[in-house]
């Protein structure tokens, strides 16, 4: 297992983040038990999850996915110095969370004490925003028109990003938290953090998870290369575009117990026809190099300059067996090229 700087943090993380969010749902205690082990064997000593988690969310599933690892860690309390332990705190919009309101300092601090009952740890390594106030959940998946950025107040903006600030540094004087990051955000978003962070002498953010894929590149070249000279690491969600990039939802598939048998808005979105023939063709390429399309993808990944640890997960152990093993592999320059043959095709296909 490799490992890389988790932004400027002073902390190393494995390139390979063991994600959680089907716990609670799709997968068992007894089943991330066996996760976390195999995970932690394989070199893996970073973990991701949030409060929101299970998913999809909703009030029956909210918090499962941070007890079931704090059952863990209850039983395996020599291991939590090994682990990067990661959650988020859920953003605006979901009415069971907060009321559906605002992320604030007091919101945090609330949410940070809930976090920490659940995981039954004392601290949180990394604790992210899991998207900003300002937005929808997830910028990439909205069309110009629809968002209307110039309606935005920047000094209400700022304003809550500082009060935001300020609720984590409670945590982090506390003890609670040790690093802080952003999820689903935009480079305004890290720029406006960092400024009022430096300004104030508050955390720095020091990591943003967006989504990312073969499939679903939009960050790339502006938000990672800012990343690279801000010092923030760039952890990538969704390697896999919620499996498309597998090839088991080609022509109409859907298997058993996958996610776009019961998460229809993953079907909605990303089963473009766009999307179906540049994975067609994915598929077609690993298996002419002997490799599973999850491979190829998450090679692919793993080797784009700037990215820090990609989050994988898993519903079973042959799935996660094939994810981590997609990171010893390395893709030739002959892989490469035929690659972006296909990218430039289809570069953003959903």
């Amino acid at each position: 297992m490799q490992y890389s700087p988790l932004g400027s943090s002073g902390v190393d993380v494995s390139r390979v983040c063991l994600g959680s969010m089907t716990w609670g749902k799709q997968n068992t205690q007894q089943d991330a038990d066996e996760q976390i082990a195999y995970a932690l064997e394989q070199g893996v000593n970073f973990i991701d999850t949030a409060e929101m988690y299970a998913v999809p969310p909703s009030p029956d599933t909210y918090g499962k996915t941070e007890q079931i690892i704090g059952d863990w860690l209850s039983r395996n309390t020599q291991k939590r110095g090994e682990i990067v332990l990661a959650t988020k705190i859920a953003g605006n919009g979901l009415s069971w969370v907060r009321d559906g309101n605002d992320i604030t300092r007091s919101a945090v601090i609330e949410a940070v004490d809930n976090s920490l009952k659940r995981l039954q740890t004392d601290y949180i390594d990394l604790y992210q925003l899991h998207w900003p106030n300002r937005s929808t959940p997830h910028f990439g998946r909205q069309w110009p028109g629809k968002l209307t950025f110039s309606d935005v107040n920047t000094e209400q903006q700022q304003a809550s990003m500082l009060d935001i600030l300020e609720g984590l540094n409670d945590c982090v004087k506390a003890g609670k938290i040790k690093h802080c990051g952003l999820s689903d955000d935009t480079p305004w978003g890290i720029s406006q953090f960092v400024s009022l962070a430096k300004e104030h002498n508050l955390p720095r953010m020091v990591s943003i998870q967006n989504e990312f894929s073969l499939a679903h590149a939009k960050d790339w070249p502006y938000l990672i290369e800012q990343c690279i000279h801000e010092d923030i690491a760039y952890l990538p969600w969704s390697p896999l575009a919620a499996g498309l990039l597998t090839g088991k939802y080609l022509n109409g598939a859907r298997p058993e117990g996958s996610r776009w048998t019961f998460m229809q808005r993953n079907g909605i979105f990303r089963d473009t026809p766009n999307a179906q023939k540049a994975t067609a063709r994915y598929v077609d390429l690993a298996h002419a190099n002997n490799i599973t399309p999850a491979q190829l993808a998450l090679a692919w990944c793993n080797q784009v300059d700037g990215v820090t640890s990609s989050i994988i997960g898993a519903t079973s152990m042959a799935q996660l067996k094939e994810d981590i093993d997609a990171f010893n592999i390395t893709l030739s320059d002959e892989i490469l090229s035929e690659i972006a043959i296909i990218f430039k095709d289809y570069p953003q296909p959903y």
